[in-house]
């Protein structure tokens, strides 16, 4: 899904923009390639957590504080870069999904919060970030990540669709008792409905990206439950390890790709 978006940026504000603008737009241009690493990012994000808390035997809180630390670690590396850097930008989008997998987990299982409830306020809280995100910056537009506070709203929104996202999965999945086949196809849909509005409706860009990038969360939630938990629990019986370490070699040859391609077009 392509969402180019320069003609929604009022012509006053780009202008405001150009004046205070210190570093090139930190998102990359949105691709299959780039849907492909952000499904498969949310995926690890629910295997990854799982593998952690049961293989290593951390335990919630534990896995939950080591994330939070190495969140803000490649968080900060992320934001001081002054340009787009694909293995900065990727490592940064895999731990936002960890740790957003392990901030729904521990509303559930260890506040007793209901599925429906962080469904609904974690939709409360995106809703108030793009608010104040929109009130401030004048446009939601990924193309515009170019400045210390949009980056900050940016990932800020990002960090809100990832617990979001496992949110819904969950409860579409376990608390509805859809089951994880039938959630994945539901997600799924979603995603192709939005692609079909897009494409064939011309609808706002910004807003069909929005939507896409919080349907790929519970997708690639539902999906990597649906991989690896037993088959008794509904799942292939693949295994959190197994899953993990495929996505994650699948993420880091395609950030490769991504790596290389920008090198090419830096030379041209």
């Amino acid at each position: 899904m392509s969402t180019y978006d320069q003609t929604l940026v009022p012509i006053n504000s780009a202008s405001k923009q150009s004046k205070r603008a210190t570093m090139l737009n930190k998102v990359p241009e949105i691709t299959v390639v780039f849907w492909l690493i952000k499904m498969m990012s949310t995926t690890v994000g629910e295997t990854a957590a799982d593998f952690m808390i049961f293989n290593f035997k951390l335990g919630l809180p534990t896995t939950s504080l080591i994330m939070t630390v190495l969140f803000v670690f490649v968080l900060t590396i992320q934001v001081k870069a002054k340009e787009y850097v694909p293995w900065k930008y990727w490592l940064t989008v895999v731990f936002v999904s960890v740790l957003g997998t392990l901030i729904t987990d521990n509303m559930t299982d260890n506040l007793g919060i209901p599925l429906s409830v962080s469904t609904i306020g974690f939709s409360i809280v995106l809703a108030v970030v793009f608010a104040i995100w929109y009130v401030r910056e004048r446009t939601l537009s990924i193309h515009h990540i170019d400045t210390f506070p949009r980056e900050l709203f940016y990932w800020t929104a990002i960090l809100a669709t990832f617990a979001l996202g496992t949110a819904a999965g969950d409860w579409f999945a376990e608390g509805l008792g859809l089951g994880y086949q039938t959630s994945t196809f539901i997600f799924a849909s979603g995603i192709v409905l939005i692609t079909a509005g897009f494409y064939g409706l011309k609808l706002n860009n910004i807003w069909c990206f929005w939507l896409a990038y919080i349907l790929t969360r519970p997708l690639g939630a539902a999906l990597g439950d649906w991989l690896s938990q037993p088959i008794k629990n509904g799942g292939l019986g693949l295994g959190v390890t197994s899953i993990s370490v495929i996505f994650l070699l699948m993420i880091v040859s395609l950030v490769g790709y991504e790596t290389y391609k920008k090198r090419d077009q830096n030379k041209d």
